[in-house]
């Protein structure tokens, strides 16, 4: 699943973001849009892009996971300019939740009001099968460790995920044509995968999907005062409901197979976001 990066000190996130926002230039962002694995696809379709990779920073390591391409985009979507996060990093690949959520934090010194995280999810529950759309109304955190941004507004982390923006997704998931579940999501440390007992656990806490990615971004975010919002494309079944063995590897595939569904709808709740 992973090559990781090299050990690195938390870089200096005021240079880091003085360095993205002279490469990708003058103009505010509508919103940033955070891919997880196998949806990097969107990516290419924003005119007039600037890239940027991770290790090009200061500080920054390379993406170490297959399906995470470690970039920044900018660009114009729908007419609206974004700001695209290829891939993200990972508590599993060993770095601290400092660099997890650096790329988040950049983000808000540049000045964007939106974050729009995705993931790719296993489906806790057998109803929740692969191609499944769901938007985050709640989390449960079981990485370790605690957040290291703003201590101060530490409360706000209870309700990370913005109602407003969720109901603009679920609005927009009717436009297209798209049943968009509104769902629990678990976040594991990983990098293995869960065992049964494991999800049989995670299913009498209230969960419905489960992942190794996006609480640490959006604990983050909303403790920057950005407005989150958080989708789950399920590319497995979680381990237990069916026989056959996990793979990262088909993940990525479903992933990539499944993805244009969420494209489409990432699409329109771009168009549809309110003016800043």
């Amino acid at each position: 699943m992973t090559s990781s990066p090299a050990a690195t000190h938390p870089p200096d996130l005021e240079a880091a973001a003085a360095a993205l926002g002279g490469r990708l230039g003058a103009g505010s962002f509508a919103a940033a849009l955070v891919l997880g694995s196998g949806l990097g696809g969107l990516a290419d379709a924003l005119a007039a892009p600037v890239v940027v990779r991770f290790d090009e920073l200061p500080g920054f390591p390379r993406s170490g996971v297959a399906g995470h391409a470690g970039r920044w985009i900018a660009g114009r979507l729908e007419g609206r300019r974004i700001l695209i996060q290829a891939g993200r990093y990972h508590i599993y690949e060993g770095l601290p939740r400092e660099l997890v959520t650096a790329p988040i934090r950049i983000a808000a010194a540049l000045g964007v009001p939106v974050l729009v995280l995705t993931n790719a999810a296993g489906g806790v529950r057998p109803a929740l099968g692969p191609g499944t759309l769901a938007v985050l109304v709640d989390h449960v955190d079981l990485m370790e460790g605690g957040f290291p941004e703003a201590p101060s507004r530490a409360g706000r982390a209870a309700h990370p995920y913005d109602p407003e923006l969720r109901r603009l997704a679920v609005r927009c998931a009717r436009q297209v044509g798209i049943d968009l579940q509104e769902r629990t999501y678990a976040a594991m440390r990983g990098p293995s995968y869960e065992t049964p007992a494991e999800i049989r656990m995670l299913r009498r806490l209230g969960v419905d999907l489960v992942g190794m990615s996006t609480v640490p971004e959006a604990v983050a975010g909303h403790a920057l005062g950005l407005r989150c919002l958080a989708l789950s494309l399920v590319t497995n079944w979680a381990a237990g409901i069916i026989p056959a063995p996990l793979d990262h590897a088909e993940v990525i595939d479903v992933a990539r197979k499944s993805a244009a569904n969420l494209e489409g709808l990432l699409r329109e709740i771009v168009r549809e976001l309110p003016a800043a």
